[in-house]
């Protein structure tokens, strides 16, 4: 059995799919760019504050579903530029404490409203 999660402080989906899917012991979210929920505006003066919008994104749908940064199992981070990852990674660091998730970082040709950044992760809902 699925579930849809959705948190009304993380922007809500530009199409046909859901912010979260719980599925047993597992979240998957979609991934998230720098879209201000509140106004729909993308958030790009830097790429820091860029990366600090997606990250709260995922804190709002990780906290509609009940766990933290903690229960990130697998994130995958999408780049317009792989020279913008020493940045995304120093904000992306800030947001775990140990036990990092598995992940991979790919240059993409492009992304959903010209974003520099996009993230994507998979959670484990039964923390201990």
């Amino acid at each position: 059995m699925k579930t849809v999660i959705h948190s009304q402080n993380a922007p809500a989906p530009i199409g046909p799919y859901s912010q979260a899917i719980k599925a047993g012991s597992m979240l998957y979210l979609s991934g998230q760019i720098a879209l201000d929920p509140q106004t729909g505006s993308m958030m790009q003066d830097s790429i820091e504050q860029e990366t600090v919008q997606v990250m709260t994104n995922i804190k709002a749908i990780l906290s509609a579903a009940g766990v933290d940064f903690g229960a990130i199992v697998k994130s995958s981070i999408f780049l317009s530029d792989m020279n913008l990852f020493g940045a995304v990674n120093a904000v992306y660091e800030r947001y775990f404490e140990s036990d990092f998730p598995a992940r991979e970082t790919v240059q993409v040709a492009g992304l959903p409203k010209n974003a520099n950044v996009e993230i994507s992760v998979i959670a484990f809902l039964n923390q201990p």
